[in-house]
């Protein structure tokens, strides 16, 4: 929903502030503020959403049928073979669709093609890796009512990455790292993997041998040295985190078939009552400008968690932009195009100093709390790394993140969270110390293996992974400054610089980077939707 032009020009996207602008809206934590910007300042928004396929079914029909790299699926089954169906976890999309979800759409045809050639025996995967287990109405929700009756729980659920009898060593690849995955998928004569790619890091080899995968394999690429050599985690073509998968992908497709079904979304992010949020401030309507205040009033009103509660119930009327199916790598290609054509903006030139909003929907906080650790990952890993080409900000530059940083877990969801940011950031905070002193302990910690397994945490692991997702992020930039933190002291140990006010916190990066007055070159990174900055 937007009344933004729907061209599809970069140069739409970028403004330039004025002296009469009015303030900017900022999406941060569980609410909405506006700030009024320094004149001059670069604002990046987001595209408008592309046209939504009218046709989704006949759409995910025609690319089952028509498949890229390979022979149709109605062609690769027939009547006794074992075939698993894995998908996408709660992570994504985000916030989540509303019904029905594009994955029980390509599950349901996909299981009316598997009815058809008499295949039986069939079984739903939900491809976790080490984030928490799935609730049952969080799956249901995803597959819809008729493939959850029929299959949960035997044959529809999440898969355990723990499991000593549930899990099959593949071989290596050429650089000794290791793949493993589930064995039932392993042992099955055909992996169907349907995928939404809501950003260009997500999908391809990714999907199998990461979300079925477990700890001994995800530790070739979850690792300082990978992330640190990867120029974008958003950009395949220069990130060795997606040469790592690509390499594993190729172990696992020697040994078992795979029907890659991807699906891309536009960004119509927001349904009729938060339609603000995809509406340039200088295009509010009375009506705009009534319903920011009556929500940001409403919100702030409600106690923390009724809070998180309400705003986490939000779902999204996303529009299919493309389903493709078949070989991985041809599929995947297609994928990246079309969330290129709907996320890219062309920017000319870096900032240094660039400021982002940071909301509470993020892939590890859905239904939780967006933690410390997750602030710093959010910040330093996820919008940091939303470029092509050059990071938005400049070497030595600094980041500005508004965000109510708390210092408030969740402990079904992130227990050892809670004791990573206790225990070991009290010690180091340096990434590389603390790969090699802590990280083996709380992948092997029992306690957190059976919340993992039986609760809805995730893996012990875990927090050390969002930590090591920032390092390229913290290296490149000069300061972060958090504005108006609840906790100044969860700021000070995730490594955050603080300021009282956002003018104040431009003031201390203009100072940090020896630039009085005009000379800095600020830029807004409006968001959401999703924007990927193509830096030239």
């Amino acid at each position: 929903m937007t009344d933004q032009p729907t061209a599809k020009s970069s140069e739409q996207c970028i403004h330039h502030v004025g002296r009469n602008d009015p303030p900017y809206l900022f999406h941060c934590g569980e609410n909405f503020e506006t700030h009024h910007l320094p004149v001059g300042t670069r604002v990046i928004y987001p595209k408008p959403p592309l046209p939504g396929i009218a046709d989704v079914r006949g759409a995910i029909a025609h690319a089952i049928d028509h498949p890229m790299g390979c022979a149709p699926l109605a062609e690769k089954l027939k009547s006794g073979m074992k075939v698993t169906i894995a998908f996408d976890d709660i992570s994504l999309p985000l916030p989540p669709m509303q019904r029905p979800d594009i994955r029980q759409q390509v599950m349901e045809t996909v299981l009316d093609r598997l009815e058809r050639a008499g295949v039986t025996d069939i079984e739903f995967i939900c491809a976790v890796c080490l984030h928490r287990r799935l609730t049952p109405a969080e799956l249901k929700h995803m597959v819809g009512p008729r493939i959850f009756k029929r299959f949960w729980p035997d044959r529809l659920y999440n898969h355990d990455a723990e499991d000593p009898d549930g899990i099959v060593h593949m071989g290596k690849t050429e650089q000794g790292e290791d793949v493993e995955i589930n064995r039932r998928a392993a042992e099955s004569d055909l992996i169907i993997y349907v995928n939404i790619n809501l950003v260009t890091m997500d999908g391809g080899h990714k999907s199998v041998p990461v979300g079925l995968g477990t700890y001994n394999t995800v530790r070739h690429h979850h690792n300082v040295h990978t992330l640190m050599t990867s120029k974008s985690y958003m950009d395949p073509a220069t990130s060795s985190f997606h040469r790592s998968c690509d390499r594993m992908g190729a172990v696992v497709a020697k040994h078992v078939k795979i029907f890659t079904i991807e699906t891309t979304l536009n960004s119509d992010t927001f349904s009729h009552v938060l339609g603000f949020l995809q509406t340039r401030e200088a295009n509010w309507s009375t009506f705009d400008k009534a319903n920011f205040a009556a929500n940001r009033f409403a919100l702030k009103m409600l106690p923390g968690a009724l809070r998180r509660k309400v705003y986490q119930s939000f779902s999204a009327p996303y529009g299919l932009t493309g389903v493709n199916a078949g070989m991985t790598g041809p599929v995947h290609e297609k994928t990246l195009d079309a969330v290129h054509e709907q996320q890219i903006v062309d920017v000319d030139g870096q900032a240094d100093i660039v400021l982002i909003g940071l909301s509470s929907i993020g892939p590890y906080s859905v239904y939780s709390i967006l933690n410390p650790i997750l602030v710093y990952c959010m910040a330093a890993g996820y919008f940091f790394n939303f470029y092509r080409g050059k990071p938005l900000v400049r070497k030595g530059g600094v980041m500005i993140v508004v965000h109510p940083l708390e210092y408030a877990f969740n402990r079904t969801h992130h227990p050892s969270y809670i004791d990573f940011f206790e225990e070991v950031l009290t010690q180091t905070t340096v990434p590389a110390e603390i790969e090699r002193r802590f990280e083996r302990q709380f992948a092997e910690n029992e306690e957190y293996i059976h919340k993992y397994r039986t609760s809805y945490a995730y893996h012990g692991v875990h927090p050390m992974y969002m930590w090591y997702w920032g390092c390229h992020g913290m290296d490149h930039l000069g300061r972060v400054i958090s504005v108006a933190p609840k906790s100044e002291e969860a700021a000070k140990r995730i490594g955050f610089a603080t300021a009282r006010s956002l003018p104040a916190a431009i003031e201390q990066a203009k100072d940090f980077l020896n630039m009085p007055g005009e000379q800095a070159q600020i830029t807004y990174f409006h968001n959401p939707p999703i924007v990927m900055c193509d830096v030239h």
